[in-house]
């Protein structure tokens, strides 16, 4: 992080992703106008939340009990204990874990996430991931991308819209990991809240924060080329790999975790 970063303004007159998001995960890092908007909500939204929270958790443990000991998360948020590095660092203690995120509130907590091992390490990259060329080049001074590499969209990319090509920057993305990396990725969707479809879509724009859900159909082309781990791409309430799943639940979110071949 440089001095010229930790100039940055926070704008506290519009809403944030991540602000809101913290909101529904029961965190205090937020402003006004993101509790204004958040409440507008429909209630699903904090289960969503929460749900999406926790397969990120099962997915990290996943990979790093599969020996993956480098990790890029792009799209951070304000950190909500467990962070992916406690998650990944309590299995694989070397771990090393790159965060990135463009809200400038994320900044100021990067203590809390630059906490790490003695054994592992973390940084912080003050970016947006619509410029990954320069999150890829701060990340390729701390990480070794000649081993694998897990990559984390985390509630991202619905936040992307058409004409800012979310298939193109992700496909940037992974094109720069190695064989053997993997991409660990949520997207939010109505699918299985089509009820809700417009009144989530209405508060966003009103909030002006630009949301795209997409529907399964349109997230699977993100792994495109890649080998999707079992259970394949599935809402988040289902994404389960050493127990069963417990009794289904409605998710607003895709879910999937896929092996650079």
């Amino acid at each position: 992080m440089t001095g010229e970063d930790a100039k940055l303004v926070i704008d506290t007159t519009r809403p944030h992703p991540a602000r809101i998001y913290d909101w529904l995960l029961g965190g205090k890092d937020n402003y006004l106008v993101d509790q204004e908007m958040a409440q507008k909500l429909p209630p699903e939204a904090r289960d969503n939340a929460r749900r999406n929270r926790a397969f990120m958790h099962r997915a990290a443990a996943w990979l790093a009990d599969r020996g993956i000991d480098q990790y890029l998360d792009i799209g951070t948020g304000i950190p909500t204990q467990p962070n992916l590095h406690q998650i990944v660092q309590r299995i694989a203690p070397a771990s090393r874990v790159v965060y990135a995120d463009n809200d400038p509130i994320v900044l100021r907590h990067a203590e809390a996430l630059l906490v790490s091992t003695p054994e592992g390490a973390t940084d912080y990259i003050q970016a947006d991931v619509r410029e990954p060329e320069a999150i890829l080049e701060r990340a390729r001074e701390f990480m070794d991308f000649d081993r694998p590499v897990a990559l984390s969209l985390i509630a991202l990319l619905h936040f992307i819209t058409d004409d800012e090509d979310p298939y193109g920057l992700t496909r940037t993305l992974v094109d720069a990991l190695p064989p053997g990396s993997y991409l660990v990725l949520t997207h939010g969707t109505t699918d299985e809240h089509p009820e809700l479809a417009k009144g989530v879509q209405n508060t966003y724009k009103e909030g002006q924060v630009p949301l795209r859900m997409r529907s399964r159909e349109e997230v699977l082309p993100f792994f495109e080329g890649l080998e999707l781990a079992d259970p394949g791409l599935v809402t988040a309430t289902h994404w389960y790999r050493d127990e069963p799943a417990p009794q289904a639940e409605l998710s607003g979110f895709y879910v999937g975790v896929a092996r650079v071949p």
